[in-house]
Order: structure tokens, then sequence, then C-alpha cells
């Protein structure tokens, strides 16, 4: 299975086009991933926000993320936080500059809401760029590097390989009832329909668990992992570390000395 963004890099040949981000050492990118979110979630000045996304952004261009699943990844992100942005300017106290009817908005609710959404979208662009687009098994491992236990790097794997079996299981029956003339509608028929494929959903992927786990044991996984010798980091790795965290020190210092006003 692809990373989350690896599987869309592809050039015109359709062989992969991994960018400058895909080369770098996959210990290094998460710590940088980690680090860059610190760095974000700690910022409250929108103009260095501002910044941080920009970062972000270079950091996708660098990993050649694709345009379009990565905006809508961004765009759903957003849509899921709508709810809250919309009620921090009525909820949170501050100096009032309108109204609508007796709900008063307020300017720290409207400085609020910006700043989780350009923190929110900062973040998960970096990890994208950083980290989704590193290979499942290459992350497992690079987690096992920096000291993960290994209980949890098992765990996430697993995570994503029956995603993975889900995504398939679910394509595969709603095939078959397509293949038998469904169109959904607002009707009684349609609701059940779907109760009956949420329900072989569960039913079908926890069967092909038990054949991925029998599979394993026959490979002779016995509860442990055995991780994959990884090479040092190389000089561009380090390289690379060294400019992104002289960015984010340089922002850091910015908030923390209070240059720029919020």
């Amino acid at each position: 299975m692809s990373g989350l963004a690896t599987a869309d890099c592809r050039g015109a040949g359709g062989s992969p086009t991994p960018g400058l981000v895909q080369g770098i050492e996959p210990r290094i990118r998460i710590v940088m991933a980690a680090a860059f979110a610190i760095v974000a979630v700690t910022l409250q000045s929108l103009p260095l926000l501002a910044l941080t996304i920009s970062l972000a952004a270079t950091l996708a261009v660098l990993a050649r993320l694709p345009a379009g699943p990565t905006l809508r990844r961004i765009l759903g992100l957003d849509a899921f936080m709508v709810p809250i942005l919309l009620f921090l300017p009525f909820t949170v106290p501050g100096a009032p500059i309108a109204a609508v009817g007796p709900f008063a908005i307020s300017a720290e609710g409207i400085h609020q809401a910006v700043q989780i959404v350009l923190t929110a979208n900062a973040v998960v662009l970096a990890v994208l760029a950083l980290v989704g687009t590193i290979e499942p098994a290459t992350l497992g491992h690079a987690l096992l590097g920096l000291g993960v236990p290994e209980t949890l790097a098992r765990m996430l794997l697993l995570t994503v390989r029956y995603i993975a079996v889900l995504r398939e299981e679910f394509d595969r029956l709603r095939l078959a009832m397509r293949a038998r003339a469904f169109r959904p509608a607002g009707d009684t028929h349609t609701w059940k329909s779907y109760g009956y494929l949420f329900g072989m959903l569960l039913v079908r992927s926890f069967e092909r668990a038990e054949r991925i786990l029998d599979a394993m044991k026959c490979r002779g996984f016995a509860g442990h992992w055995f991780p994959a010798e990884v090479p040092p980091p190389a000089a561009r790795d380090w390289a690379f570390a060294g400019i992104l965290a002289a960015a984010l020190l340089a922002i850091g210092g910015c908030a923390a000395a209070g240059l720029v006003a919020g």
C-alpha cells in the first residue's frame, strides 16, 4: 500500500516522481513534522501563522504533493471545523464589533477562529508533506528507530492495513449492489439496503482480517516485529533538518519576543 501522497505523485509515463522531501531519511522527517506541529500550535500571531502555512506549502511543493487530492483533504478538514468556527465569534468574550440579532460578534472570537483554521491547515499540510509521503512499512520501522514502543508501531501499521481492507471490501460490495441495479433514493428500501451493506461489510472485513492474520502467522509472525536495518542520516538529511529547524526557531523566536503583533 502506498503512502498518503506518494500514490498520486506520478509522472507522464506513469512512474513515480518523488520530490526532494521523499529523499530525506524518514526519522528526520518524523521529528521535523513533530517540531513543526509544536511550533505551530503555540503561535497566536496571525502574521506568524500565515508565515507558518507558507512554510508548510513550500514543503508540499518540495514533496510534489498532487494539488487536487491535497486540496480535497484540506477542505475536508476545514468542513469538519465549520460548526465550531461559526460559534466562536459569538461565544468568545471580547470587544463586540457587530451583532446578529441579540448575539454580539467579538473581535477576539474572530481572531481565535482564524487562528484555529491557519494552525490546523499548516500542521496538516506539513504532516502530509513530511510524514504522509512515507510508505507505511517504512514509517513503522522509522518509529521503532526513534524509540516508539513496538506495540504502538504495530498498531499503527495494522490500522493502516485494515483501513485498506475495509475500503476494498466496501468497493466490492458497492459494485455488487450496482450490478443488481440498486439505485439510491430516499425510501425505506434504500436505508435497509445501506444497513445490510454496512452489516455485511463488518462481517466480510472480519473474515478478511482473520485470513490476513493466518497469512502473517504462516510467515513466522509471533507477536514481535523485527525492525529492518536503517542506514544513518546522510549529510543532506542533516542539512534539510537544519534549514527547517532554523526556520521554525526563527518563527518561534519572533513569537516569544513579541516582534510580530497578532
